[in-house]
């Protein structure tokens, strides 16, 4: 699977260590930045990733900030995407189950000791349950497509 995964100064460590694991796990990995614990404006980071995810080139992306929330917000902002703030290993599988989520959203500050590893082979190993959820995610998606009109 190709995955892209970027960070924000806040998130900086958690994403290094995801890079190691998902090339383990034989991930091919773009790492999107930033490589810094300099201040960096998470929508800049986040907007790379969605994209990606949403023209196709990737398969999934990651994206991590001091709470996943700010990522999650832009990341959706591009069509095709369904991002998601996680913070446990519930909440990672029901999201793939359920919603389809492409772009897996981390905390690099509230995440505290969790084992983030077994959260991120969660979401990854976890598949799309179908039935109602595709229909759900049909309405998300016409939505989408109409815009506010």
């Amino acid at each position: 699977m190709r995955v892209a995964i970027g960070s924000d100064h806040r998130g900086v460590h958690v994403k290094n260590k995801l890079i190691t694991l998902l090339t383990q796990m034989g991930h091919e990995v773009i790492d999107e930045g930033t490589n810094t614990t300099e201040s960096i404006d998470y929508p800049d980071i986040a907007s790379v990733v969605g994209r990606k995810v949403s023209q196709g080139t990737v398969d999934r992306g990651i994206l991590v900030c001091g709470t996943g929330i700010g990522m999650a917000i832009v990341a959706n902002k591009f069509p095709g995407v369904r991002a998601a703030a996680c913070h446990d290993e519930i909440s990672a599988a029901i999201c793939r189950r359920h919603n389809d989520v492409n772009v897996l959203c981390l905390s690099g500050d509230m995440l505290g000791e969790r084992p983030i590893d077994t959260l991120v082979k969660i979401w990854l190993q976890t598949e799309f349950e179908g039935g109602r959820h595709a229909r759900r995610l049909k309405k998300i998606s016409d939505i989408e497509r109409r815009g506010n009109a």
